[in-house]
């Protein structure tokens, strides 16, 4: 049989050929879309919390000030961020005010008022004590973090370390050894909790930042401390997740069948 009558020889299907290529098109536009929204996520989330508190002050802000000072009676636009600009000027003279004499005169008849409403003493002495600790600067509340055996013994959760108690709370106490307050965020919304005393003996405290125990509860564990400070360190992390994926996906492939 000459060369030219020999039978041509069989190629692979074309669903063969095609098949590797459209899985590593999809592969890579999967890691592609997934970079970006790393990327684009928290850039996103971000501004979109600040439009809305500046949104929400400006609502709150807006009915106290008069129709002539308001930009949008003169502009055919509204001025976002008007009333934050507002409410930060007039917190401002207030705090300004109550530095002298009669600020301070009128601070004090203001706090004898509230104090003789039995339904609102409670709530505004609580709630001037929450804001002078954490706004005085002067305190240590919730900036160190520690580590409590909760909800059983084995289990470890995150705690921020608050004041020790009240001699009158330390006295009703049982056992002999001092108690310490913490307050245990709840997982993903660290403003809901558990605030309870637990001794100072079974609390280990961590070396770490309240900004990052924060991360480390809202992620669920899957954000650790210490990452994304390095910008360098977080590309080179997102570049190597994004390679690890293509080659992962790479191996799991079929291999494109041979010509024999």
């Amino acid at each position: 049989m000459s060369a030219d009558n020999l039978p041509p020889p069989e190629l692979p299907p074309a669903e063969t050929l095609a098949e590797p290529a459209h899985h590593g098109l999809m592969a890579r536009f999967r890691n592609y879309f997934l970079t970006g929204l790393v990327v684009a996520g928290p850039v996103a989330i971000t501004l979109y919390l600040t439009w809305w508190f500046v949104t929400w002050v400006d609502g709150l802000v807006r009915p106290f000030v008069p129709i002539a000072y308001r930009p949008e009676t003169y502009l055919p636009f509204g001025l976002p961020g008007s009333g934050l600009i507002v409410a930060v000027v007039a917190l401002t003279l207030l705090g300004f005010l109550t530095a002298n004499l009669i600020g301070r005169t009128l601070v004090d008849l203001g706090d004898r008022l509230l104090g003789r409403i039995p339904a609102v003493r409670a709530i505004y002495r609580g709630l001037k004590q929450v804001f002078e600790t954490l706004f005085s600067g002067q305190g240590s509340s919730f900036r160190r973090v520690g580590l409590v055996e909760f909800p059983s013994p084995g289990m470890w959760s995150i705690v921020l370390i608050s004041q020790s108690p009240s001699a009158d709370v330390a006295r009703s106490l049982p056992g002999q050894e001092d108690h310490i307050s913490v307050f245990l965020p709840c997982a993903p919304n660290p403003t809901t909790g558990f605030f309870f005393y637990v001794p100072k003996s079974k609390i280990i405290e961590v070396d770490m930042s309240t900004e990052d125990a924060a991360t480390l509860i809202m992620s669920c564990g899957v954000v650790q401390p210490g990452a994304g400070h390095d910008p360098q360190k977080k590309a080179a992390a997102l570049a190597g997740m994004a390679n690890a994926a293509r080659i992962a996906n790479a191996s799991l492939q079929p291999e494109p069948a041979k010509v024999e």
